[in-house]
């Protein structure tokens, strides 16, 4: 008769085993404990040291952390799915040191802190310049439509609101009508003991109604925000045109009453009540503003979802959806991720000068090659690219299968002398080897975070926790890089 190994499930330890022993060498568990003691969690410390003393001792930083950053590299995002995992996944067990922290508290570090959380992105991207991932050869950039936490169905427009507004007031007043008309009724049939009620329809058309007032007047304060701070910008260059000595007197003369004309009408919108602009490290980033009048009021199909008021409904693989624009910079040596950010304006044109930037930035360097689509195409990106010394290959339009624009048809007359040239530059051999690797290198990196991770959506609702939680998720794509690479052992900064 053949025998089994022994299988005793009650069996008892002697002695207790070590949690290095429960997954095998290199595990990427093991690899984010290591990382840790190269990444600065200082903010996220001196949050946790700013809070009252007394009450019951938080847990760790580097233990939730941990959690956090092995959470979503296995694409593992829920709060409840990481506690549930605290109990019944070895990896996280040896993660969080035999901790079971509860859900609420979960979700409450990573809302806490979400901006800390996003700060490490750059110092990952740090860790694989130094382990000699990031070459700066070649880096793409490109978007994609990410679904917010929100639906399209939530979305209204200003006319219709208005619309809208009448006919809730009407039925409201016809409420009142009838309910008085059945006391009326049954008074006459049945006495006083008439049990009609129709407050609860009445109190759903009300709330509606306030709900509706107050979106209404939030769109009008974003639009008259929007007004006024291009107003201003307006002003300002016509300030930068009055003492241009290059000009004629004249001119000067009524660059400089125009400019003093728009700040008097800009500060027709000065109000108390208005938000503060955005942080000055986004205030390069394209955002989309509801079409408007001149004097600052919202036209009528300029819309606001009441659910979360900064997504906008844009168009994803033919589909009209609630989203964001997420964007990439990926540098094509091994995929690394070089700059991430996100905005509510869908088309991709004034991405690629910010987008080059923060992959300057973070890298302290200038990459050779830069590579984008059509939809990113404009002068002043190709200017500004030379401009720092990175020879641009954008495309102009006219693709074939490859991705590669054709040079078999006739060139348009329209075509500015930039967008010529740079179709001259992609048709050349050159350029078609340089531009061919674009899709290589950066469709490969949506695609693992969307389809291999299963981050299809954001978890926050509103601009600025979007663009954290995209710098996490992008952040947690280079460590899987920097993983394999290293192939689970620990960074050499780390180690020493």
């Amino acid at each position: 008769m053949k025998t089994c190994r022994p299988y005793a499930p009650e069996q008892s330890y002697l002695l207790p085993p070590s949690p290095r022993e429960w997954l095998p060498q290199g595990h990427l568990a093991y690899f984010i404990l290591g990382l840790l003691g190269e990444l600065d969690l200082g903010a996220i410390e001196r949050a946790v040291q700013a809070r009252d003393p007394r009450g019951e001792r938080p847990y760790s930083p580097e233990m939730m952390t941990s959690l956090l950053l092995y959470a979503y590299a296995t694409g593992v995002y829920s709060s409840r799915r990481i506690a549930r995992a605290c109990i019944e996944d070895v990896a996280f067990r040896v993660l969080a040191a035999g901790e079971q922290p509860h859900f609420t508290t979960v979700n409450q570090f990573r809302a806490t802190h979400l901006e800390a959380l996003s700060g490490l992105f750059v110092q990952v991207v740090k860790a694989c310049q130094s382990e000699g991932l990031v070459k700066l050869g070649h880096v793409a950039i490109d978007g994609t439509k990410m679904k917010a936490n929100a639906s399209k169905h939530k979305a209204m427009s200003y006319d219709r609101m208005q619309k809208d507004d009448a006919r809730l007031r009407a039925e409201i007043q016809a409420w009142f009508e009838r309910a008085q008309a059945t006391d009326e009724e049954e008074d006459r049939t049945e006495g006083d003991g008439g049990t009609y009620d129709p407050q609860d329809e009445i109190r759903r058309r009300e709330e509606r109604l306030a709900k509706m007032a107050r979106v209404r007047e939030a769109l009008k304060k974003e639009v008259a925000e929007a007004r006024a701070v291009r107003l201003r910008e307006q002003a300002e260059e016509l300030r930068q045109k009055a003492q241009d000595m290059t000009r004629t007197p004249n001119k000067r003369t009524e660059a400089a009453t125009l400019a003093k004309k728009r700040d008097q009408q800009a500060s027709l919108f000065d109000d108390d009540d208005l938000d503060p602009p955005p942080p000055s490290t986004d205030a390069d980033l394209p955002r989309n503003v509801p079409p408007h009048r001149p004097d600052g009021t919202p036209k009528p199909k300029a819309q606001r979802n009441f659910t979360d008021p900064d997504s906008r409904i844009m168009i994803r693989d033919g589909a009209f959806i609630q989203a964001y624009n997420a964007q990439l910079a990926v540098d094509e040596e091994h995929q690394i991720i070089v700059a991430a950010a996100v905005s509510n304006q869908a088309p991709d044109a004034e991405y690629f000068k910010p987008m080059l930037q923060r992959a300057v930035h973070n890298c302290d360097a200038v990459p050779e090659h830069v590579t984008a689509d059509s939809g990113y195409f404009s002068a002043a990106a190709v200017r500004f690219a030379e401009h720092i010394g990175a020879e641009p290959f954008i495309s102009v339009g006219k693709h074939c299968n490859d991705g590669v624009p054709t040079g078999e048809s006739p060139l348009p007359q329209h075509q500015t002398k930039p967008k010529l040239q740079m179709r001259a530059l992609l048709e050349s051999p050159r350029g078609h080897m340089v531009y061919s690797r674009r899709k290589a290198t950066v469709e490969p990196v949506f695609g693992q975070i969307r389809a291999a991770r299963r981050f299809t959506q954001f978890s926050f609702r509103g601009l600025f926790k979007n663009r954290c939680e995209w710098l996490l998720v992008c952040a947690t794509h280079n460590v899987l890089k920097l993983w394999r690479a290293l192939q689970g052992r620990f960074p050499a900064t780390a180690a020493a």
